[in-house]
């Protein structure tokens, strides 16, 4: 097929009525050929059925046939037809086929056809053919007029086998081909590297989608929940509002009974008194002298009328509103310490083993073996004043460091009288006197005289706690910076730093604080986190 398509020229696959390659080529009676729906147009558009090239007429319409022999040779061509970004042959007129190969020598690019002598006359056989390029130019010594076969790796330039002897005479030369299977090589390495790194973060976006997913749930559950609260909150404020409105009412009609009782008795006194003011107009107005006299005697024995004089009504609602609120607030009180204990439990999920680092200790503190514990003692150790070591901050940072996520830990501080915990940046000052404080990269809580409470932020705060902690949770979140201090035993918020900004690692910070003579010496101890039931 391919020796064929080289005997027929290019006009040979044009149809001589569109002047365009054939579609469904056909042939009529008198061996001519055009598309299938030229030559029907054609017809029926025409006075008499002819050829249009060899104006031989046909008394009926032909049958038309497709040519299959010019059929394949066309989509054979068409498979040779050089595309949008591949190198078209030089010597092709018209329509340009692909290129196969491209001669350094010649400086051109042949396709199958044009090829053909390169592969057959010995003179051209001795030209060198390379892969199909462009700009052959390029590929020639600008001073030489010679291909460019090697590279200088002292220039890091392609040169001509003339350059080493004429401009590069000190120079290190590689054959091209071993310069490009070592740079093909790095290319691999390079491709590895961008195919991992894309990896990772395809990895990342994964990682990015599922956190959204998982904010996503958290935000349904925390609305689910803040809507059970609030409308809980409200029907407790709905009920409140109607027992108080039920009391005061009930008072008031007890009020009002009592003082409808008041004036009744009060209008039955008016009436006896009445009658008695009577009988005393009547007698005082007797000129009978023994009449008045006994009378009068009979008047006295009359039964006395109440003291009305302490006797009142008065309003007694005093504390029912404030009695009323109360009883909301012990409600919203139970809510909050169910809130409080059900974030608790959700901030332990992110519970993460931490040790001590002995390399930070004061020279002072004494670590227990599995680097759980700390405390205080009374000589100061030996041990190597490394850059990462407190110097005169009774002090001690944990192993791990965190610079993304969340993570919790807990610690026990029973039986201390003073102590200091949380969080610090990696790259905090560690020799000398330190402040703890958020802008010297601590973010920490502590308690002095065994029973003053204190975050030391900007300004410091001064803590009221219902009860003294026993064991302190600390939780941090990278991204939102916060770091929260709960009492686990009472599921109570302690105190939280918000809207700090982290750039760095953070580490657990921990200090015991000194011995004060045993008064102090129970120990830190980093204690595996139970979820509260």
């Amino acid at each position: 097929m391919a020796a064929a398509s080289n005997l027929l020229s290019e006009d040979q696959f044009l149809c001589s009525i569109c002047l365009d390659v054939f579609t469904d080529p056909v042939a009529i009676p008198c061996g001519h050929n055009f598309c299938k729906n030229c030559i029907t147009e054609h017809w029926n558009t025409s006075d008499r059925c002819q050829c249009p090239m060899c104006k031989k007429v046909f008394n009926t319409r032909p049958e038309l046939h497709v040519n299959t022999f010019i059929s394949e040779m066309v989509v054979h061509s068409e498979q040779q037809v050089s595309k949008p970004g591949e190198v078209p042959c030089d010597v092709c007129t018209g329509t340009k086929l692909k290129a196969l190969k491209s001669c350094l020598v010649c400086l051109a690019s042949y396709c199958e056809t044009h090829l053909e002598p390169h592969l057959t006359a010995s003179r051209l056989k001795r030209h060198q053919l390379i892969e199909p390029v462009e700009n052959l130019e390029d590929r020639m010594c600008t001073k030489h007029d010679k291909p460019l076969e090697l590279f200088c790796k002292t220039d890091k330039t392609c040169v001509c086998m003339l350059c080493p002897v004429l401009d590069h005479k000190t120079h290190e030369f590689v054959p091209l081909k071993e310069e490009y299977e070592g740079k093909k090589a790095e290319l691999g390495k390079t491709e590895a590297e961008i195919q991992q790194m894309i990896q990772k973060r395809r990895l990342k976006i994964q990682e990015i989608k599922h956190s959204v997913d998982l904010s996503e749930e958290d935000a349904d559950r925390e609305i689910a929940e803040g809507v059970q609260v609030f409308t809980a909150l409200k029907e407790s404020v709905k009920i409140g509002q109607a027992n108080l409105i039920n009391t005061i009412k009930e008072k008031q009609k007890t009020t009002e009974k009592q003082a409808e009782a008041f004036i009744k008795e009060l209008e039955q006194e008016i009436s006896e008194l009445k009658k008695r003011w009577t009988e005393v107009e009547q007698l005082s107005r007797s000129e009978d002298h023994l009449h008045l006299l006994q009378s009068f005697q009979s008047m006295k024995a009359a039964p006395p009328t109440k003291d009305w004089t302490e006797v009142s009504v008065p309003p007694s609602y005093e504390g029912i509103v404030r009695r009323a609120v109360a009883q909301l607030e012990e409600t919203l009180s139970k809510e909050m310490k169910k809130l409080l204990e059900d974030e608790l439990k959700r901030v332990q999920r992110y519970a993460v083993d931490v040790t001590l680092d002995p390399d930070t200790a004061h020279p002072m503190l004494i670590l227990s073996d599995d680097g759980k514990q700390v405390n205080h003692g009374d000589v100061r150790k030996n041990v190597p004043n490394n850059p990462e070591r407190f110097s005169n901050c009774v002090s001690v940072l944990g192993k791990q460091s965190f610079s993304s996520g969340r993570f919790y830990f807990e610690v026990q501080v029973k039986r201390k009288t003073k102590w200091n915990l949380g969080v610090a940046r990696e790259s905090i000052n560690r020799k000398g006197r330190i402040t703890l404080r958020p802008q010297n990269g601590y973010w920490t809580i502590w308690l002095t005289n065994g029973k003053e409470y204190e975050a030391l932020d900007v300004p410091s705060v001064l803590l009221s706690l219902k009860s003294q902690p026993q064991k302190v949770g600390v939780f941090v979140d990278y991204e939102e910076g916060l770091v929260s201090f709960y009492d686990v035993d009472a599921a109570a918020l302690i105190y939280s730093f918000t809207g700090c900004c982290f750039t760095e690692k953070l580490l657990p910070y921990f200090g015991p604080e000194l011995n004060e003579g045993g008064e102090n010496s129970a120990p830190l101890i980093i204690s595996p986190v139970r979820v509260i039931k």
